[in-house]
């Protein structure tokens, strides 16, 4: 299970890093441009999840390491 949250978590803090990417390098907020508004309601909720996931991430630094079949039992 662990490894699934892992996996959604990277992702969508990929998805962060390529949207912030975008701010930085062309001025252009993709979550922004789908919602509308960087301060709609929608947009806001997923800045929270992708700061959420990152925070999740930092985890990933502390864990012991172990080979796949190791990290699937768990």
């Amino acid at each position: 299970m662990m490894m699934i949250i892992d996996r959604i978590a990277l992702l969508l803090l990929i998805v962060g890093g390529v949207n912030w990417g975008s701010v930085g390098l062309f001025n252009f907020d993709i979550v922004a441009w789908i919602f509308g508004s960087s301060m709609a309601i929608g947009a806001r909720i997923v800045y929270v999840v992708i700061a959420l996931c990152a925070l999740w991430c930092i985890s990933l630094l502390f864990r012991e390491n172990a080979t796949n079949e190791e990290y699937e039992r768990h």
